[in-house]
């Protein structure tokens, strides 16, 4: 079993890399993958960048020359749901691109034409995955199916956080999630999403990101270990 994994940062990237076994690293066009395995499956890991074009190129990257079973994105993420704490972690129920605005031509905020309000992640994937959380030694982990809506922005101002919330019912924000997603779905392959809860839109928590983000990465690192194990059983 094949399976693509896309992160933006790169110590969301080591944070995948202690997890897996019999690591090597393929380049294609300057950019680098990480092949390993957990248990019988294998993982095509490739380092995006910060921002959507960057996610939506390294993802067709991964497409193109990797026969994967499906995608998925990792990483961690603003909450913009106060019943979110440090280290939550939120599967993806579907995702929205936040900044993208066609409302001129009578479409609602977040409207892509050819793709449509959002993009629903594989409800498949992510029954597994909340099943193989279930399965966790540790049992203080908080796990929601929510929205991730994403944009070119990383969110520090409150009314933002405010506006995304009540526009979408989004529960958190991040940069990468719903270019990916889109990419994913225009190829028709099956997506989901992890991200763990890192720090909230307050005006400073660029200095909470900072702090949170060794046991954010972590914390997403453990879930996807304990659903790559289980899926290795299948």
């Amino acid at each position: 079993m094949n399976i693509g994994i896309v992160v933006a940062m790169q110590q969301e990237l080591e944070a995948v890399e202690k997890i897996l076994d019999d690591l090597e690293e393929k380049e294609i066009r300057k950019t680098i993958f990480k092949i390993g395995k957990i248990g019988k499956c294998k993982c095509i890991v490739v380092h995006c960048g910060i921002g959507k074009v960057n996610a939506a190129r390294a993802t067709q990257k991964l497409i193109d020359n990797f026969d994967v079973e499906y995608v998925m994105n990792v990483g961690v993420s603003g909450s913009i749901n106060d019943d979110l704490d440090i280290g939550d972690v939120v599967i993806g129920k579907h995702t929205v691109q936040h900044d993208f605005d066609f409302t001129a031509f009578r479409h609602s905020k977040g409207y892509i034409p050819g793709v449509g309000d959002n993009v629903k992640c594989d409800s498949n994937l992510n029954l597994r995955l909340q099943n193989s959380i279930k399965n966790l030694d540790e049992k203080k982990y908080k796990v929601k199916l929510g929205v991730v809506a994403t944009g070119d922005i990383f969110c520090t101002d409150v009314a933002m956080k405010d506006k995304i919330r009540a526009k979408f019912d989004a529960d958190v924000v991040d940069m990468e999630c719903g270019a990916i997603a889109q990419v994913a779905y225009l190829n028709e392959l099956p997506f989901t999403v992890i991200r763990s809860i890192s720090d909230s839109p307050n005006g400073k928590n660029e200095k909470t990101f900072e702090e949170n983000l060794p046991f954010a990465c972590k914390r997403f690192a453990n879930v996807l270990k304990g659903f790559l194990e289980q899926e290795g059983q299948v």
